[in-house]
């Protein structure tokens, strides 16, 4: 990577439900830069030859050592870099994702949400690493603002305590730190505290401090 580069990174890991994707947009949108969350997966299933949807399907989870590698038959190009075989790994996945986000950073500014870019831009000289989290109550009451179509508290906190246990498991094992822990990033919110354009606004004049913005 190239160390005098002039881009800014915000990377954005996240609870389900506490609202980490709308503060990357506010972020992304105030900085007139751009944001990556589900676009990752079409931009890396492209450059991988792969369809985005495989990606998806394995978006955010830690490897299945029971299923080995999963077969597809969609791409235009072989997957030898990644898998060596007609196949793509968890792992082939990960380094696709990893190979794209780094050769993001070099080529523009971006905000990018979760799939450990924390980790993967960790030698970027000008990224910034937010966690946001919030009281379980807040974020079911969210996900249920979000999605109509769930009605039970209990359903949508299910959910919730599942989606987060997958992406703690994913990325504590590809990275060696911790899923959430304060350790882990330059920042973290509580979103329940502040109302997400005051989050934007803290997180821009920590930027001025670090000389990453005017």
């Amino acid at each position: 990577m190239n160390n005098d580069s002039n881009n800014i990174v915000i990377t954005v890991g996240r609870q389900f439900g506490s609202g980490g994707r709308e503060l990357g947009r506010l972020l992304a949108r105030d900085l007139g830069i751009s944001y990556y969350d589900k676009e990752l997966l079409f931009e890396a299933a492209k450059s991988a030859g792969v369809s985005p949807e495989f990606f998806e399907r394995r978006d955010e989870r830690s490897p299945s050592f029971f299923n080995g590698l999963f077969s597809f038959a969609f791409g235009h190009t072989p997957l030898s870099y990644y898998s060596g075989s007609t196949s793509i790994s968890d792992d082939g996945i990960y380094k696709a994702y990893s190979d794209f986000m780094r050769a993001l950073a070099t080529r523009e500014s971006c905000v990018i949400v979760g799939r450990t870019a924390d980790y993967i831009l960790r030698d970027h000289p000008r990224c910034v690493n937010l966690f946001v989290h919030a009281p379980v109550e807040e974020r079911v009451r969210r996900i249920m603002r979000r999605s109509p179509e769930i009605t039970d508290p209990a359903k949508a906190r299910a959910m919730a305590e599942r989606t987060n246990k997958l992406r703690a498991n994913y990325y504590n094992f590809y990275t060696d730190k911790t899923w959430g822990d304060a350790a882990s990033y330059d920042l973290t919110f509580d979103s329940s505290r502040l109302d997400m354009g005051q989050i934007v606004d803290m997180v821009k004049h920590y930027m001025r401090l670090r000389g990453f913005i005017s």
